[in-house]
């Protein structure tokens, strides 16, 4: 017999979020390692907020839905809280009732400020990495940098010169603009959109774009983002950038390696790294005259291994660019995306350590 729709709604219901999502769902297994590190954060939200007054949205709740907006390609906040209030599985992840509303999308831009000012990302991402380091995935003596270029939220017709006549309305929602002619550098021409975005280009042939540079420091064990930063893009950034991150890493008296492309085959990078404790494993620069490494560096077994293993690094860089949505920035200024680029690694992190948690169990 053909059923038919039966539109009558059920007047009670015992049902609740936690007995829609699948035991086996992988989100299940990335939520045991977001709450304990949010347990771990826990002294850090307390001294963020006052002891009275009206209640907040919980700070871990928008870490939650940050890490959500990543795993599931979310490009906007406000995008992420109208899903907010039809998916049941993001609820769930959130300790939301089914029957709760979504909180405003503007709860994300009254927040960014307190979350800035307290360095919440970079706590975040240290507390993932400590999980790992817990599970025994890290590798303290080899590692891998790396950089890329990530566009900026601002176009071309947003930079402008800096000491020029104040700009005229445009006449239409989309004015075509000449540049034939016209030489615009860095330092006489900013973004009025984005203004500490540079314009740069990777490499030759490739067109200049409004941008910054993500960097990241991978371990070899795991393959695992123990370090990411992000500053303005120019052509000393990467090297220096990866000296500070290797910098930043524990004291040891072990020799540790760390390699690197072509670009980071430079007699000052590799100076530095020595003085740090580093072996340079970085790829030889045949185009130049003379490298910065020598055959007592690449003769060795490990310099072979470094340098297959360093390719491992494009995969969190891909990841960053195309699931989480960072080819495009999606906020204004350094800061503001310096800590979405770090939540963004650390969310990459998560999928790696549950993956390793289960097929080591």
């Amino acid at each position: 017999m053909r059923g038919t729709p039966d539109p009558q709604l059920a007047m009670l219901s015992s049902l609740s979020t936690e007995d829609l999502i699948p035991p086996d769902h992988p989100i299940r297994r990335i939520r045991v390692v977001v709450d304990a590190v949010l347990a771990e954060l826990d002294p850090v939200f307390d001294a963020m907020y006052a002891a009275g007054g009206r209640r907040s949205v919980p700070p871990e709740t928008l870490l939650k839905a940050t890490v959500l907006m990543a795993l599931y390609s979310i490009r906007s906040e406000r995008a992420f809280c109208e899903r907010l209030n039809y998916d049941l599985m993001f609820k769930w992840f959130l300790d939301l009732r089914i029957d709760q509303p979504a909180f405003d999308a503007t709860t994300f831009t009254k927040n960014r400020h307190r979350l800035l000012e307290h360095e919440v990302a970079d706590e975040f991402f240290a507390a993932v990495v400590r999980q790992a380091k817990l599970r025994k995935y890290l590798s303290s003596d080899h590692f891998s940098v790396d950089g890329t270029l990530l566009e900026a939220w601002a176009s071309h017709k947003s930079f402008k010169p800096k000491d020029g006549p104040p700009s005229e309305p445009p006449a239409g929602r989309n004015v075509e603009v000449a540049w034939r002619g016209e030489k615009r550098a860095n330092d006489t021409h900013a973004s009025t959109t984005d203004p500490e975005a540079r314009l740069y280009r990777k490499s030759r042939g490739t067109p200049a774009r409004l941008c910054y540079a993500g960097h990241l420091l991978m371990e070899h064990r795991s393959a695992l983002i123990v370090d990411a930063e992000l500053t303005t893009a120019d052509g000393y950034a990467e090297r220096a950038t990866a000296t500070e991150m290797l910098a930043r890493l524990p004291a040891t008296a072990r020799r540790r390696t760390v390699a690197g492309d072509k670009a980071y085959d430079t007699r000052g990078f590799v100076a530095d790294v020595r003085g740090l404790g580093f072996t340079p494993h970085v790829a030889p620069n045949t185009s130049r005259p003379r490298s910065a490494i020598d055959a007592r560096t690449t003769r060795h077994p490990g310099h072979q291994v470094s340098q297959r293993i360093r390719k491992r690094i494009e995969e969190p860089f891909g990841w960053i660019k195309t699931i989480a949505g960072g080819r495009k920035l999606r906020y204004r200024g350094r800061q503001r995306n310096r800590a979405w680029f770090r939540i963004a690694a650390a969310t990459y992190n998560l999928l790696r350590i549950t993956a390793l948690d289960t097929r080591l169990a």
